[in-house]
């Protein structure tokens, strides 16, 4: 096979890949005119249209899914061979590709990122922060971190954190103009800040459970967003209740900025773990970094019941 074809195959699996030229020649280095040019060379050589192109998306023929189902599976191969190449350099190299959600990115994966670069400046680390549920086998990540609830079974998982809690919290001026809810039904008389999750396609209901009980309960209140940052910031201000990650709210209950209730209806639950399919070979770069977070310990673990300052009194 000659070398030109070689690359304009792997030109094509980044583009049917990607399903557009515009971000496939970004991944490329290369303008779409060019990469436009490429494919249709290959299509010329080969014979058959590989790819069907309008003004907003690009899509595959019945052709152009033969050849990449036939192509992949070997380009992977290729690649994975490469990275275990790496196993012979004095130190490890090559770059990790993690999706994680806000929270976890910034507590979790962060701090061990910033840990291990100094130590290995040939290894390249990409976070993708998003907090809807990634496809990390189709968007060709490394891994993903996510809580221990939310992962597939036919994932390899590695705790790299204590369990968690969630707070539900208003500020001391709020509570001035509102009463203490003492059971769930009480939220329905509260303005509540809500919080928008792709993965539930709408707002978050909020999940609380007492003693084996699950109510999933829909809140309302004037303000909505869809980072959990945001939501924290205007509870702080007054503007309304918050349920979020203890972790998020925990120096504000101990200092008094935030009031917590209702907190013996948000048991703790498994925390956050580094997921990747088991099929896959992991390289030197991965397996670092792996082992960095696996000592985490930015996280604290949740606060006991009996020491949940602010409280409610108990339904």
């Amino acid at each position: 096979m000659a070398r030109d074809t070689i690359s304009d195959l792997s030109t094509f699996l980044v583009v049917a890949r990607e399903r557009s030229f515009t971000k496939g020649a970004a991944k490329l280095g290369l303008s779409p005119s060019a990469l436009s040019h490429t494919i249709r060379l290959l299509e010329e050589r080969l014979g058959v249209r590989l790819l069907t192109r309008t003004t907003r998306s690009v899509s595959l023929t019945e052709a152009g899914e033969r050849l990449l189902l036939t192509i992949k599976p070997q380009f992977e191969e290729i690649e994975m061979a490469l990275s275990a190449l790496t196993a012979l350099r004095d130190k490890p190299a090559g770059t990790v590709r993690i999706t994680a959600g806000e929270h976890a990115a910034e507590k979790i994966l962060w701090p061990a990122v910033e840990r291990l670069l100094p130590d290995y400046p040939d290894i390249k680390v990409e976070i993708v922060v998003d907090n809807g549920l990634t496809d990390i086998v189709a968007d060709r990540y490394d891994a993903g971190i996510r809580l221990g609830e939310q992962l597939d079974k036919d994932m390899v998982a590695v705790s790299i954190g204590p369990e968690m809690r969630m707070a539900l919290v208003g500020s001391p001026s709020y509570f001035q103009r509102y009463p203490t809810p003492v059971t769930p039904q009480d939220l329905t008389a509260h303005a509540c800040i809500n919080l928008r999750l792709p993965t539930y396609g709408g707002f978050y209901a909020w999940e609380l459970e007492k003693d084996g009980r699950e109510l999933r309960v829909r809140v309302d209140g004037p303000l909505a967003f869809n980072v959990s940052h945001m939501v924290v910031n205007a509870a702080r201000t007054g503007a309304g209740l918050a349920l979020v990650l203890e972790d998020m709210v925990r120096e504000d209950i101990l200092d008094g900025r935030l009031k917590r209730v209702l907190a013996d209806w948000c048991p703790p639950f498994s925390g956050y773990h580094l997921y990747y399919p088991s099929r896959r070979q992991l390289s030197p770069a991965f397996a670092v970094l792996l082992d960095e977070l696996r000592k985490s310990d930015t996280m604290k673990p949740p606060l006991p019941f009996e020491h949940s300052p602010g409280s409610g009194p108990k339904p």
